[in-house]
């Protein structure tokens, strides 16, 4: 380990192996910090982190801040950082509350400056949240999705796999697989191709989702219609049964479709 000696550092954090803290650094008592971690300068790991190994928690972030929901009374809950995640400048990720008892950060996610992960979320991996996003309560975020700079996301929306969402948006509806979402007020503006196809994902599969977004979006169905389509005219595979049981499974209903 190598901890600056003007770090404070509390004796009992659990710390692993070829951990760096850096001068002005804080870590609490109920923390566990995985191997090959790099705590920045005046970053703030409070008592409730857990973070995996080869994480880089950059100046002025807060990790494991009491929630920002009046329902709180202290209860001892978790904010847990998966391995090999970056979290940049300023940004804080609070713990959870009674309600689930942890905010959850996967692998291999980049938590860009200035953002905030509110209680009880639970963002999977390979994740990238741009500059000053804000995430609600309560929200999940699905594999491989990506977040613009300066994107609001209300409590308890849902966001999944393999997504791209323009900067600046602001997230009210539950975001499908697959998407490329945009535009004041968001709408569905078409699948995330560049993202399927770095992500190796093959023309066939490419083909099929656009087929079912174009059945959802673009036949003048209304959902219950459309999903019934959607069940009859495709083949079961992974994109189609993933598509169907996110949109069905939505509770604040999808983002709407482009009416250009």
């Amino acid at each position: 380990m190598n901890i600056s000696p003007l770090a404070v550092v509390h004796p009992e954090a659990k710390i692993g192996k070829n951990v760096t803290i850096d001068p002005f650094a804080v870590i609490e008592k109920d923390v566990v910090i995985g191997d090959n971690c790099r705590i920045y300068s005046h970053a703030t790991i409070l008592d409730g982190a857990r973070i995996g190994h080869s994480c880089n928690i950059f100046p002025g972030a807060v990790i494991a801040g009491v929630p920002q929901d009046l329902k709180f009374r202290g209860e001892i809950t978790t904010a847990e950082i998966g391995n090999n995640t970056t979290i940049r400048e300023c940004v804080t990720i609070n713990r959870g509350t009674a309600s689930k008892g942890k905010t959850i950060v996967g692998n291999n996610c980049l938590i860009m400056a200035y953002a905030h992960v509110a209680h009880d979320c639970v963002l999977k991996d390979n994740i990238i949240i741009g500059n000053a996003t804000q995430i609600a309560g309560e929200v999940e975020i699905d594999d491989f999705a990506i977040i613009s700079g300066g994107s609001l996301v209300h409590q308890f929306s849902r966001i999944s796999q393999h997504v791209m969402i323009q900067g600046g948006s602001r997230i009210g509806k539950d975001i499908p697989p697959y998407t490329l979402i945009g535009r004041e007020p968001i709408v569905y503006c078409g699948i995330n191709i560049v993202g399927l196809r770095r992500r190796g994902f093959t023309n066939n599969q490419v083909y099929l989702i656009q087929d079912i977004y174009r059945t959802l979006y673009t036949r003048g169905l209304n959902n219950t219609e459309a999903l019934k389509a959607i069940e009859t005219e495709y083949e079961p595979s992974v994109e189609r049964d993933l598509i169907l049981t996110f949109i069905k499974s939505s509770q604040r209903g999808i983002v709407r479709g482009s009416i250009d």
